[in-house]
């Protein structure tokens, strides 16, 4: 039996019952659950748990890794502080 309290996403603290129910709402892929529920939209911006996101999407949904459409980059890849984008360059 699964825990659905366990964090998946710990910036943001899914758990798995919350991706669960992203799913059974319609989340095929990475970005769907992600908008349902923040998992991946953390400081770490999903290198903790994206992985673990996708094995679950590929388990709930009998999907193999190349069936799963890939969760696009968006710039910037990592934090950058306010001052950087106006134009202080300390």
């Amino acid at each position: 039996m699964e825990d659905k309290d366990m964090i998946i996403c710990r910036c943001e603290e899914v758990t798995l019952g919350e991706i669960l129910q992203a799913i059974k709402d319609g989340a095929r892929d990475v970005t769907g659950v992600k908008r349902r529920t923040r998992a991946g939209m953390g400081s770490c911006q999903g290198s903790s748990c994206e992985r673990l996101v996708e094995g679950i999407l590929r388990r709930e949904l009998k999907k193999t890794q190349a069936d799963l459409k890939p969760d696009p980059a968006r710039p910037p890849v990592m934090p950058i502080t306010f001052g950087v984008l106006g134009g202080d360059q300390d």
